[in-house]
């Protein structure tokens, strides 16, 4: 009896010994069960390497543009440039405009003052004294994207865009500037649109460009309403008094706003002319290189010309000003351009 006793409880100590190792058992030899398993939708994203895929794929761009013969060609972009060199108000202001100032190894050849705001972000760049350097300074640079205007990529300036590229380095001249032969609102769009590819900026390009393409809607949409079209005459003051006609970005800006340009044979007029044509509205182009009384100055030389008291636009003080960077290869300043046309052709609309 005692002998069985002993064994029964030898019995119940080996078990319950059992029992305690299971349940001390390693947990990577648990199985787990279908419905304990993760699910892949409570994993987290890894936006990280979504957001550097998304950026990787941007690249190759291919964009269309001009050498200095005028012929069209293209050119591939690996990467966004580093370093840009810029030139011309349009230029900066652009690159300024789509937050690329930190890319601006260096730039040249204001105009005007940069658009306030822009000053701050202007005053981190290195703005050159020379207002446009020749091809060994540029060589000297080692620039990776040059970007200015037709005029600029002749070889007694920054050289030509041949050149450039044979070395390895991009260009781009903006549309209006030369490199084909209509000057439109549409080369301006697709300038600040090109841009926003090769620098992978497109969300700010298309946001500048609809904000110009809404306030042509809007005044369009006013113009449309009107029982007669004003006429408009767009000059500047030069050794001849200019008249920017059909072909250039003033007068599509004036025409695709619904007002009717005025254009004269030869492009240059006289004072006669202007008496005989007796325009409802002028506009006096000008550039002021830092001299602030110029907007006046240009008005006044017709607003106080003895031989012109008899026109319309004098009687009816219609004559205004406007800066050259604002209708003749304007870039961002493009919506300016719109909006001094469109106030002084309609300022009904703006009261």
């Amino acid at each position: 009896m005692k002998k069985c006793i002993l064994l029964i409880l030898s019995a119940m100590m080996a078990f319950g010994m059992a029992g305690c190792k299971s349940s001390e058992s390693p947990k990577e030899n648990a199985v787990v069960t279908p419905s304990e398993s993760p699910s892949p939708e409570a994993a987290p994203a890894n936006t990280e390497k979504s957001d550097n895929t998304q950026k990787e794929s941007h690249y190759p761009v291919t964009i269309t543009n001009y050498n200095y013969a005028k012929e069209e060609i293209t050119q591939t972009f690996e990467k966004a440039p580093e370093k840009v060199l810029a030139v011309y108000q349009n230029s900066i202001e652009t690159l300024l405009a789509l937050g690329l100032e930190d890319r601006i190894l260096a730039c040249s050849g204001l105009d005007h003052a940069v658009k306030p705001e822009y000053e701050e972000a202007f005053s981190k760049v290195n703005y050159l004294t020379e207002f446009a350097p020749d091809r060994e300074t540029v060589t000297m640079m080692q620039p990776d994207f040059i970007l200015s205007w037709y005029s600029f990529f002749g070889e007694k300036r920054l050289g030509e865009v041949d050149y450039w590229h044979d070395n390895g380095i991009n260009t781009y001249i903006s549309l209006n500037s030369g490199a084909v032969p209509e000057r439109t609102l549409e080369n301006e769009y697709k300038d600040i649109l090109d841009l926003g590819e090769i620098f992978d900026v497109t969300d700010k390009a298309e946001a500048i460009v609809n904000e110009i393409k809404d306030e042509v809607s809007k005044v369009v949409e006013h113009a449309s309403k009107a029982e007669t079209k004003r006429t408009v005459m767009i000059i500047e003051f030069l050794s001849d008094t200019r008249v920017y006609g059909d072909n250039s970005l003033g007068g599509d800006m004036v025409k695709q706003l619904g007002a009717d340009l005025i254009t004269v044979e030869g492009g240059t007029v006289g004072t006669e002319d202007i008496i005989n044509i007796n325009p409802d509205v002028i506009f006096v182009v000008y550039m002021d290189r830092e001299n602030e009384d110029m907007s006046t100055y240009s008005a006044n030389l017709v607003l106080e010309d003895p031989a012109l008291a008899s026109i319309n636009a004098v009687i009816n003080k219609e004559v205004h000003t406007i800066q050259l960077g604002e209708m003749y290869c304007s870039g961002v300043r493009t919506i300016d351009g719109i909006t001094k046309f469109a106030k002084g052709i309609y300022p009904e609309l703006y009261e």
